[in-house]
């Protein structure tokens, strides 16, 4: 589903080169859920932003889907970052503005859908993480949890092939945590979704179906494949 392979990204701080990914070869199947771990600086953000097409690399090819992204036009990469990807930060991403409802409606607008269907499809999946008793509340009156399973539903409302998350518990509690990483095994497990996800925490590792731990830039360790929780 995903082939990454020699890709390179080289920043330039002053006189300084930064090879934040020095050459990293990675496949990944569909419905695998893949944890991408490593220390501070490691280049995990960098590998899923260049995955979701939110960023170039230096050096290089990404296919998706059988798909050569790099080779599609700012426009196409656009509208395939929409159709098929689905991305989740740290920091959550809502319009502050909008209702919890309105936050997951507003990428099948993008995408051409009707209001109504659009509306019908994010209620299924606010219900879905537990949040179908919440839609016309703001984000500023939610939890940081709350909040966060609000960017998961947002991120499904288009059915996308490949979902990334970015440190999504970061700024949870334990808690909140648990039932976020919970929320992401069972995505993966009863819908089949593939799930990229980027984290620091060993405590998250028993939720993975395979680790690829980066450091310095490349692949150290990938620990293959093992049975999701639950």
């Amino acid at each position: 589903m995903i082939r990454v392979e020699g890709l390179r990204k080289t920043y330039r701080m002053g006189n300084v080169e930064v090879r934040a990914l020095d050459g990293v070869t990675l496949e990944v199947t569909r419905g695998e859920f893949v944890g991408i771990t490593g220390p501070s600086g490691s280049g995990k953000s960098t590998l899923l932003q260049l995955v979701g097409l939110l960023d170039e690399p230096t050096a290089g090819s990404i296919s998706i889907q059988g798909t050569d992204v790099l080779r599609l036009s700012d426009d196409e990469r656009t509208l395939f970052r929409l159709n098929r990807i689905g991305y989740i930060f740290q920091d959550y991403a809502l319009v502050p503005d909008l209702t919890a409802l309105e936050n997951v409606v507003l990428p099948t607008l993008a995408r051409g859908a009707t209001e109504r269907d659009g509306t019908d499809r994010a209620r299924e999946l606010l219900r879905l993480v537990g949040l179908g008793e919440r839609t016309d509340h703001l984000p500023a009156e939610l939890s940081g949890g709350e909040q966060q399973r609000i960017a998961i539903a947002r991120a499904l409302v288009n059915e996308p092939a490949l979902l990334l998350a970015d440190e999504p518990c970061a700024n949870l509690d334990t808690r909140a945590s648990t039932r976020v990483l919970d929320l992401f095994a069972s995505i993966n497990r009863e819908l089949g979704q593939t799930v990229l996800m980027v984290s620091h925490e060993e405590s998250h590792r028993r939720y993975f179906g395979r680790i690829v731990r980066l450091q310095d830039g490349v692949i150290v360790d990938d620990t293959g494949t093992k049975p999701s929780p639950g």
